[in-house]
């Protein structure tokens, strides 16, 4: 984007700003308007910020109990089904696991459909998906719908009739790159991260023009400064410049080419700051003795100009990580009051365990506590230095040894996965699905080869010990760094949340049910048993004056993978398949949307 910006605030649930360019409208000031409208739901977080909340109240805390069924759709397609539905104007549009079909839906007439794009994808991308074949939904703007295809291939749809508009390829299958993350629009460009930290790719974000596909700019997790977008003197971490070649010179050799650091999480966007938002995941490979030093910048939250890419700080969470703890989780932006400053926050419930407070315009760190206080791998984290305090008894190097280590806590899949937490800007809480499980680790000596995985490690997972469930649904509050109120689920709450200002916050669970809390106390006010396990999101639109829920329901992702891709051993997929075997006893697979409302 070129010219002077010019900006005014906007008023809604964001209190966006409106940026043009010398006079001239960008492509999508009609994004920015929609996003504001909560009748509408126009992005998969629902707003720039990734508040996922609604200030819609005709559902609320006292009617919810009659809560019914308005209509329900079947997607035809088995597996994972993370992301949710977008709705604009009177249609629904939502995507599947591969083959990553996009539906467009009739609101006026109870889900017919519109039109359906079903992709033909080379089978051949399913084996290098690491945690199922899901993806995290489609995303709109310019009258188009864009779609991240497992086989890296970025679609343009056009919204009215399902036509391609164009395609781009954004990786190599071959090498291990996958998609499986919903892109995010901001004004001419479309963001689209990557997948393959597993099989020893290089992570990326990367900003294509919305009317061509022409690529404008990409930024890589690691490697040269110019391969990062990042300058030495100015980019900075912690308020301290980051220094020549920082994504080289802390792997060893060449590594770097292969260190993972994918970008399958979530992207958020400040407009004010013209900044965007995003995490970066394992450095490969899983076994940390084959890679000495810090990894930058593996598992870190990047905060990039959203025109030219350039990295203005950055912030490492877990260096040299030597549990899989990706750092791709949302980055939540609300304006709240830290440590009795008001704040330009950036708040991040990271898998490592730590809830993360920061100043979002410059990265100072400003709160870091454990949100499940069994979190156990790290004592604090220095909030001088920002590096977590690893105990030595759950380091899974131990001196360069291949040995088990046991008890580590939060497993693998953290204390938090991908599944997006929520923001009240009324209750001035965040409300955040966990996972409740701990780990023993074996790292093992592995070579790389190009398409092949590259993990390196055997993992068994388990409750922490003494406790009889997988998963906790908690309110947090992100000044104090403290649990508000937490409630058990026998499994992991792989669904994102949903808050409302009805004083009622949603969620799904594992074994399939939708639930609606009491956002001030937790009580559980509603359920409804759906079709099968849930790990999409939650959301909320109105259509002809009514308010509705709509939620997808599908067991799958990697704390369903035993079921979804048919594993048996507990060490299988990645270590999941052990602690959620009784899963099986309580749902199976198959799609379903599924639609609710009160009369």
């Amino acid at each position: 984007m070129t010219g002077k910006l010019k900006a005014s605030l906007l008023a809604g649930v964001v209190g966006m700003a409106m940026v043009v360019t010398s006079g001239q409208a960008t492509a999508n000031d009609e994004l920015k308007k929609l996003q504001t409208d909560p009748n509408q739901w126009v992005m998969p977080l629902g707003n720039y910020s990734g508040h996922r909340y609604s200030p819609l109240d005709q559902i609320n805390k006292d009617n919810v109990k009659n809560l019914k069924v308005a209509w329900t759709f079947s997607t035809g397609v088995l597996r994972g089904h993370e992301g949710g539905p977008l709705v604009i104007g009177d249609v629904m549009y939502f995507s599947t696991p591969f083959p990553n079909i996009v539906y467009a839906l009739d609101l006026n007439d109870n889900g017919r459909i519109i039109w359906k794009y079903e992709p033909k994808q080379d089978p051949n991308v399913i084996p290098v998906m690491c945690c199922d074949t899901v993806n995290r939904g489609v995303a709109y703007g310019d009258g188009m719908i864009f779609l991240s295809q497992a086989d890296t291939t970025l679609v343009a749809l056009d919204a009215k009739t399902g036509k391609k508009v164009w395609s781009v390829v954004n990786g190599d299958p071959g090498k291990g790159e996958t998609l499986t993350a919903a892109p995010l629009v901001i004004k001419d460009k479309v963001y689209v991260g990557t997948s393959g930290g597993e099989f020893g790719v290089r992570g990326h974000l990367t900003a294509y023009n919305i009317k061509t596909g022409e690529r404008v700019w990409r930024g890589y997790s690691m490697g040269p400064d110019s391969d990062i977008l990042m300058d030495p003197e100015k980019t900075t971490h912690l308020g301290q410049p980051v220094g020549k070649d920082s994504g080289t010179n802390t792997w060893e050799g060449d590594q770097w080419k292969i260190g993972g650091g994918t970008t399958w999480g979530w992207f958020t966007y400040d407009p004010d700051l013209n900044l965007i938002y995003y995490g970066t995941g394992n450095p490969s490979t899983w076994n940390p003795v084959q890679r000495p030093g810090d990894n930058r910048w593996s598992m870190t939250i990047f905060a990039r100009d959203a025109d030219t890419g350039m990295a203005k700080w950055v912030y490492q969470m877990t260096p040299h990580d030597e549990w899989d703890y990706d750092g791709v989780n949302e980055m939540i932006l609300a304006d709240i009051d830290v440590k009795g400053k008001a704040t330009k926050a950036l708040v991040h419930f990271d898998r490592n365990g730590f809830a993360y407070t920061m100043d979002r315009t410059n990265g100072a760190l400003l709160v870091a506590e454990k949100y499940d206080p069994v979190v156990n791998w790290a004592t604090h984290v220095d909030m001088q230095t920002g590096r977590p305090q690893v105990v030595a008894q759950y380091s899974t190097s131990q001196n360069g040894e291949d040995v088990n280590t046991k008890g580590i806590c939060p497993a693998a899949l953290g204390t938090k996965d991908q599944q997006p937490a929520s923001f009240s800007p009324k209750s001035g809480l965040f409300y955040v699905p966990t996972n409740h499980v701990c780990m023993d680790y074996e790292p093992f000596q592995v070579s790389y080869v190009a398409g092949q995985p590259y993990v390196g490690a055997t993992l068994s997972m388990y409750p922490p010990e003494g406790a009889d469930h997988l998963g906790n649904f908690i309110a947090w509050d992100a000044s104090a760094g403290k649990i508000v109120w937490s409630n058990p689920e026998p499994f992991s709450v792989w669904s994102g949340a949903l808050a409302t200002a009805g004083d009622v916050v949603f969620y799904g669970t594992l074994e399939g049910y939708l639930k609606a809390v009491d956002a001030a106390t937790g009580k559980e006010l509603y359920r409804f048993k759906t079709p099968s396990g849930i790990i999409g999101n939650v959301n909320t639109y109105t259509h002809k004056g009514k308010q509705y829920i709509a939620v997808l329901s599908g067991l799958g992702g990697w704390a369903g993978i035993g079921m979804a891709a048919g594993l048996t051993e507990d060490t299988a997929g990645l270590g999941a398949v052990g602690a959620y075997k009784q899963l099986a006893n309580y749902t199976q697979l198959g799609g379903v949307l599924t639609v609710f409302t009160v009369d």
